[in-house]
């Protein structure tokens, strides 16, 4: 993965629920150039934020013995223009999960106001050889450290 588009991982609940921080800054690799007179965040940075972080709460649900790959987004809309310089709450829900895929949707939000959403976010999966080794990744992109005894470490 290149780019990273949450900063960490607030709460997590297996099979149902994730929700993350990402503060958009001015010095974000992806506005290099981007904007020269006014630095705007994208929209399509939105939707991979919101993406990523669902996708991960699938791979959690599945003991990252399957790795989530988005395919499909639907009803999704952010609000345009918003400048860095903000923090965002990422939050995305796991509407249903089969061995084969996963349904979810997810929203963002700054100051407890809607930025963006994404009504419908569909996940196919693929089995992982080394599932220790996916987990691994998950705590060093700022997730929980997977829980041992039911409960969720930070």
């Amino acid at each position: 993965m290149r780019f990273l588009f949450y900063d960490r991982i607030v709460r997590l609940e297996k099979g149902r629920f994730i929700e993350g921080i990402k503060v958009f800054s001015l010095s974000e690799e992806f506005l290099r150039k981007h904007f020269d007179k006014a630095p705007m965040v994208p929209g399509g940075i939105y939707l991979e934020a919101m993406g990523q972080l669902l996708g991960w709460l699938v791979n959690y649900t599945h003991d990252f013995r399957r790795s989530a790959i988005l395919s499909l987004l639907e009803d999704a809309w952010w609000i345009p223009g918003l400048r860095p310089g903000f923090q965002a709450v990422v939050r995305g829900e796991l509407l249903s999960s089969s061995s084969s895929d996963s349904l979810g949707r997810a929203r963002m939000e700054v100051d407890g106001k809607p930025v963006a959403s994404v009504g419908r976010i569909l996940y196919r999966h693929f089995p992982v050889e080394d599932p220790s080794r996916l987990e691994r990744w998950f705590a060093y992109y700022g997730g929980p450290i997977p829980p041992r005894n039911g409960k969720v470490a930070s």
